[in-house]
């Protein structure tokens, strides 16, 4: 294996959990086990393609679970690992942050957020 080199620490972070989908994605997973078809109904905005790699890139990466159900029809679901829910607190200080700033852009937060579970 070919040894990675980082300027900072964050990088290797931002490796893992960047992009506009993958942090969302696992916000809806400190929620619960979700389906993609669940996952995808809460993120609209998103390509079944997209969804499809970014679920495989963090199960590659460890951070998410892919649980297969052998029935028929087939059903998998997604949730965190174990260690996926070390990035609980991160997760949290970037919805934290978030809040503060709509509410620093756009004054009432209602006015620009989605009303869904995450947004409660």
């Amino acid at each position: 294996m070919l040894k990675k080199k980082y300027n900072i620490s964050v990088e290797a972070t931002l490796e893992v959990i960047g992009g506009k989908w993958k942090c969302v994605i696992l916000c809806h997973l400190t929620h619960g086990k979700k389906r993609t078809s669940e996952l995808k109904r809460l993120m609209p905005d998103i390509t079944q393609k997209m969804l499809t790699q970014q679920l495989r890139e963090l199960e590659d990466d460890g951070v998410i679970n892919r649980i297969i159900y052998h029935q028929i029809p087939p059903k998998v679901e997604y949730e965190l690992s174990e260690y996926g829910w070390s990035l609980d607190s991160i997760l949290s200080a970037l919805c934290a942050w978030g809040d503060i700033h709509i509410t620093k852009i756009y004054g009432d937060k209602s006015a620009v957020l989605e009303d869904n579970i995450l947004n409660k």
